[in-house]
């Protein structure tokens, strides 16, 4: 069997009875950390689980999944993911090439960004597409997700942002030499993202959203020192949110429920307008 465990937003402690039982049956076991990241160190999974854990990074996933599927033909092995196991296209990508061999998958569940986004205050089913931001480069600042967000601010709906994370990408300079060289680690920032967003509407001048438009930046969701913080695309640039992993929701049409729970999270003498009369 291969099961697909989520392992929450917290830390090993997150992990789930069943999650848990599945693991001390298997084999061999696989923290993906390629989609996302844990704040703790596998070390701590391991003193949990007390099996090793192998790390399968970027490269393991997209070019070498088999090694991680085709054993489970005749054994028990686990693929860990931060969050949910169907959050990510790259999961689903495994279960299916998984099943296709004759593998039997079994999803795990737990907790994700999709629904603990919910905890700012905002109503889930308000929500509409999520969209990814990656990051800008010199040559390379796309503005696909910016059509989704209008979708979603016609329909007066919520939209999700997931932020990009680079890990282990390589370095093309230094191959362009014949050496294998990463990059360190880059997570973005609820400020980058905010700069981007404002960057793709000044571009594009469609009216999806504007300075002024009503966000919610989220830090390190699930755990301990999660950061949520309100305001303005605008203010979102400037505001501290700590270490990664962060998030961010713009909003659309709020009810009064949302907005007492919103204002509690508000960025100080914001020039948010709570009044849209007066907007």
């Amino acid at each position: 069997v291969l099961y697909i465990i989520g392992l929450g937003l917290g830390d090993e402690k997150d992990i789930t009875l069943r999650g848990l039982e599945a693991i001390q049956s298997c084999d061999k076991i696989f923290l993906e950390a390629y989609t996302s990241i844990l704040r703790v160190d596998k070390d701590k999974l391991e003193a949990l689980y007390k099996k090793p854990v192998q790390i399968a990074d970027r490269h393991t996933v997209e070019s070498e999944a088999e090694q991680i599927y085709i054993p489970a033909k005749t054994q028990n092995v686990a693929l860990l993911v931060v969050g949910d196991p169907v959050c990510a296209t790259t999961h689903t990508d495994m279960m299916i090439r998984a099943r296709d061999v004759g593998v039997k998958v079994e999803l795990i569940h737990n907790a994700s960004i999709m629904g603990a986004a919910g905890c700012c205050g905002l109503q889930l089913y308000n929500f509409g597409q999520t969209v990814s931001i990656p990051f800008f480069s010199e040559g390379w600042r796309p503005t696909s997700f910016y059509s989704k967000i209008k979708y979603n601010m016609e329909g007066g709906m919520h939209t999700l942002c997931l932020l990009d994370i680079k890990v282990k990408e390589p370095d093309f300079d230094a191959m362009m030499k014949g050496k294998t060289v990463f990059l360190p680690p880059r997570f973005m920032s609820v400020n980058t993202a905010a700069e981007q967003l404002l960057e793709a509407e000044d571009k594009l001048q469609e009216g999806a959203y504007s300075k002024d438009t009503l966000c919610v930046g989220l830090a390190r969701l699930g755990q301990p020192d999660q950061c949520i913080i309100s305001g303005t695309l605008e203010e979102l640039v400037k505001a501290e949110f700590g270490e990664p992993l962060h998030a961010m929701v713009i909003c659309g049409d709020t009810h009064d429920l949302e907005m007492d729970v919103l204002k509690q999270y508000m960025v100080e003498n914001t020039t948010y307008k709570y009044d849209k009369e007066e907007a």
